[in-house]
């Protein structure tokens, strides 16, 4: 298909504004691969920490210097400062193509806000930020100190706060865009990957299945542990058991199918026939030693036909293989 002239040259422009930004990146940066730059911008600052605290802010202010809503997390948090220097772009352009790009991608906003002043309070004012970097102060001094101590003449702000889940685990992103200057745009990118848990460690609760049974009319067993490549139960899937049973006393209006999942490994048939047979186990399992009626559980197996996540790498396939709870 031959494009346009227009096409082209914007793609030229595009190409060239974004070789001119790498090339002026300062040394020894790792830009993570989540998020994708704006065009113009380039990495003035960057501190990577294995492993640390962070607290992700989602409510307003709600008093001097405190904010009410926040989700205590940990993991390996890599925060980028962007700059973008140009009377061409405003900060409230970055920041939609941010929040933008982030629903295209998939991500739970949890909060997002600008402000063109000092005087609100709410998530993505200057107040909020200033509090949001007490909390997570940068310990690596550089660029960034611009916008941790923001200016007299300074422009507007916002703020954009969002989740995904992944098969590695859960990333919270926050992302921080300010008008420093008229010609100075700072954009900070948090971006939070909590470690995912241990697998086996994590068992299902009775008050726990009720909440996504309640919200999705569906439950992941967590803590159901097989023997490999059979349907045969490991013992420490007792404590899971004990709390499905637990929900099931509790709930005895409620029937449900037992669903056997698989990763996408070997034939459809094999797949097939090893979810079953795991759904039944587990359902033979309530009913001879708890005591469920055998009428509230059917058994089937799906095989790997429903996948939460890519089977391409070793985490995602064993997400994809489980045992689930779906509401009659």
């Amino acid at each position: 298909m031959i494009k346009s002239v227009g096409s082209v040259a914007a793609a030229i422009i595009f190409v060239f504004l974004t070789t001119m930004a790498m090339a002026q990146d300062i040394d020894g940066i790792v830009e993570h691969p989540m998020i994708e730059r704006y065009p113009g911008q380039v990495i003035a600052w960057q501190h990577i920490e294995n492993y640390q605290p962070y607290k992700v802010a989602v409510g307003p202010v709600a008093g001097y210097r405190a904010i009410a809503d926040w989700i205590e997390t940990e993991g390996r948090v890599t925060r980028t400062f962007y700059k973008y220097e140009g009377e061409d772009r405003s900060y409230s352009e970055v920041y939609k193509n941010y929040l933008d790009a982030l629903k295209a991608e998939g991500f739970d906003i949890l909060g997002e806000g600008m402000s063109a002043d000092r005087k609100g309070t709410a998530v993505g004012s200057r107040q909020w930020m200033e509090v949001t970097f007490r909390a997570n102060p940068a310990t690596k001094p550089g660029a960034v100190g611009t916008m941790f101590s923001g200016t007299s003449s300074s422009g507007g702000a916002g703020a954009i706060v969002a989740t995904k889940e992944r098969a590695a685990g859960i990333a919270y992103v926050v992302i921080y865009v300010e008008q420093h200057s008229k010609k100075y745009i700072g954009t900070l990118i948090d971006i939070v990957e909590v470690e995912a848990a241990e697998t086996g460690l994590v068992v299902v609760d009775a008050e726990a299945m009720g909440s996504e049974i309640e919200e999705y009319g569906r439950v992941v067993l967590d803590g159901i542990v097989f023997d490999f490549d059979k349907a045969t139960l490991s013992p420490e899937s007792k404590a899971a058991l004990d709390a499905i049973a637990e929900y099931l006393n509790t709930n005895p209006d409620k029937s449900f199918y037992v669903v056997g999942h698989t990763d996408s490994k070997g034939t459809f048939g094999y797949n097939h026939k090893l979810s079953s047979d795991r759904a039944q186990t587990v359902a033979n399992a309530l009913k001879t030693d708890y005591d469920i009626a055998p009428d509230r559980l059917e058994p089937h197996g799906v095989g790997p036909l429903v996948p939460v996540f890519s089977n391409e790498s070793d985490v995602g396939r064993d997400k994809n293989r489980r045992v689930e709870l779906v509401e009659r």
